[in-house]
């Protein structure tokens, strides 16, 4: 069987409620302005490392819930303690590189914030990077950030064209 050629395709032969449809139709590359929003963003990104993105669109709530609503200051004080809370989680990804990684991470854009105000202030910054520039400022920057990480991070949140084919309804509410 053909695979389709985009996720806009793919996602325009599922139902109306599915959870790709969704997410397709209200946030992939839509521009997020709240930091804690693209900390979110984030955090799901790497925990999609090695599983399916259907996987992590069906945890989402459950992420937001064990991660403090994704405050980007709350995750930044997480001690053992808390890394242990979210290890013995079923409804997250129980990988533990992962959850150091969104701790670190939440602690550097802490660090960022002081020089540029906002995580997003960071990435307004320093776009319009292209891929293989933002993949290297994000290795400098953060954990459990590679390529495709980066990339889909980017993608689904502006940074980066390609989240929407231009005959996609969604391209044209982005692009008017």
């Amino acid at each position: 069987m053909d695979q389709p050629s985009s996720y806009c395709a793919y996602v325009h032969g599922l139902p109306e409620g599915n959870v790709h449809r969704i997410y397709h139709d209200t946030q992939y590359g839509f521009p997020i302005e709240d930091d804690d929003e693209l900390f979110g963003r984030l955090v799901l990104e790497i925990n999609q490392a090695g599983l399916s993105w259907t996987t992590i669109l069906n945890k989402q709530d459950h992420f937001r819930l064990a991660y403090s609503g994704f405050s980007i200051d709350a995750v930044a004080a997480y001690d053992d303690v808390e890394v242990e809370r979210l290890l013995a989680d079923a409804g997250i990804i129980r990988n533990r590189l992962k959850i150091l990684a969104a701790v670190h991470n939440a602690r550097q854009i802490q660090e960022l914030r002081k020089e540029h105000g906002s995580f997003k202030a960071w990435l307004d910054f320093h776009h319009p990077l292209d891929h293989a520039a933002w993949v290297k400022l994000f290795k400098k920057t953060f954990r459990f950030t590679g390529g495709e990480i980066t990339k889909e991070f980017l993608m689904s949140t502006g940074y980066l064209p390609g989240a929407h084919v231009a005959d996609c309804p969604v391209y044209h509410q982005l692009n008017t």
